[in-house]
């Protein structure tokens, strides 16, 4: 009988953790697959015939949702009838925990309500619970209607586990950039990527002495909004102090955003090179051709930690999400590398000091100062140590299942494993 697996991930980070999932639970699975659920291109190259586009999903804030509620009450009935007609013999939700958790709650009430024993429930990307006050005792709740989660910190499962929540560190997501470049053999003592710039600069036409500033405004499409205005001045403040001057503006893989992107920097005040989506080996050119980065808050700062480019991380939203930020909060960072060292080794600009004028001045004095530059990029060295899984976490994976193509690092080879073990209990 083919395994059948529902799966769900609702923003671009989520899509790539589960086309990756789904690829490495075919290599290890005994008997083809079967795949069905939400996802986007990547997982769609995969296999996944969504059930409708996955940006309509992609919504993050807490105010920010309200304007969309209808709709998304609209699409969990959906994802919740098409589980249900698909019977799956797995679910996998990715991240995206407010949509992910009411469709898993949704799932089991229906099965309980039928008198059945439904599918195991597995999240991939446990909650930041340590980012907030009374984060923890949250977890607790979380054993109703999900069976094990996948931990990409070193320091989650324990928790997770203490709370009675069945947990797996697997590692970071980025660590399989390098494994899918195979610029890392088993074994390389250092976890990194160094790209093509100088490919890339006589690519696009840009002078070798040109400065290059990687842009990354986001990957929802309120976010792109809101930031590219705060990118695109900071620019402006910045070419007086540069001869040459070119924006590598990076376009996630989201419909909506690579249209509103393609049209707005029409006006942009320095010249722009689109960064398309869809190929890691174009992105890490671009960091390698680029001085400095300018990020909004997210999974790329660790991408740019991985490419050893030193960067800002930008984050603005809603006033009063800012304020319930502000309040429930209990890291003083927002970038996970600086939450991993617990020392503010990428500079931030948060909420209202996120200007044009600050950013300039951070990107300016990470332009210049060289000693900046090397503190960032021999602290990304540090960051990668934690964020490896150990091997012995691949010891689960029965022996009749293993391929000589395992790496023992990869993530989603450790979660695909775990998944394939837990059917069989």
């Amino acid at each position: 009988m083919r395994p059948r697996v529902f799966i769900v991930a609702g923003e671009v980070s989520g899509d790539m953790i589960g086309s990756r999932f789904m690829d490495s639970l075919k290599k290890l699975s005994p008997c083809p697959v079967r795949f069905a659920g939400i996802g986007g291109l990547a997982m769609s190259k995969q296999g996944l015939d969504s059930q409708f586009p996955m940006e309509d999903i992609a919504i993050m804030g807490i105010w920010e949702l309200v304007p969309h509620l209808s709709q998304l009450r609209v699409k969990l009935k959906q994802t919740v009838h098409s589980a249900l007609s698909f019977q799956p013999h797995v679910v996998l939700t990715v991240d995206s925990k407010g949509f992910s958790f009411r469709f898993l709650k949704q799932l089991r009430a229906i099965y309980g309500q039928q008198g059945l024993v439904g599918p195991p429930h597995f999240h991939y990307v446990v909650p930041s619970f340590w980012a907030w006050k009374g984060g923890e005792e949250r977890l607790k709740g979380l054993s109703g209607f999900v069976d094990h989660v996948f931990c990409i910190l070193p320091f989650e499962s324990e928790v997770c586990i203490s709370k009675g929540l069945s947990a797996t560190f697997v590692g970071h997501p980025t660590l399989e950039d390098v494994l899918e470049q195979e610029v890392k053999d088993s074994i390389c003592e250092e976890w990194k990527i160094q790209g093509k710039g100088e490919a890339f600069k006589e690519q696009h036409g840009i002078s070798s002495g040109t400065t290059v500033i990687s842009l990354l405004p986001g990957s929802r499409l309120q976010e792109v909004t809101r930031m590219l205005s705060i990118f695109s001045n900071t620019m402006e403040l910045l070419k007086d102090s540069h001869s040459e001057l070119t924006a590598a503006i990076h376009v996630a893989p989201n419909k909506y955003v690579e249209d509103y992107l393609s049209k707005a920097v029409c006006e942009w005040p320095t010249s722009v090179v689109l960064v398309p989506s869809g190929s890691l080996q174009i992105k890490y050119d671009a960091f390698s051709a680029s001085r400095v980065a300018l990020c909004t808050s997210g999974t790329v700062a660790v991408e740019l930690q991985l490419a050893r480019l030193p960067c800002v991380v930008a984050y603005r939203a809603h006033l009063l999400t800012e304020w319930f930020i502000r309040f429930k909060a209990k890291v003083p960072y927002i970038s996970l590398p600086n939450i991993i060292l617990d020392s503010a080794i990428i500079p931030e600009a948060l909420f209202n000091e996120c200007t044009p004028s600050k950013l300039a001045s951070l990107l300016k004095n990470l332009t210049d100062d060289e000693n900046l530059r090397r503190k960032q990029i021999c602290a990304a060295g540090k960051v990668f140590d934690l964020l490896v899984p150990p091997r012995v976490s691949c010891v689960q994976i029965p022996q009749e299942w293993s391929r000589p193509m395992l790496d023992d690092y990869r993530p989603s080879m450790i979660a695909a494993s775990t998944v394939l073990h837990y059917r069989r209990r």
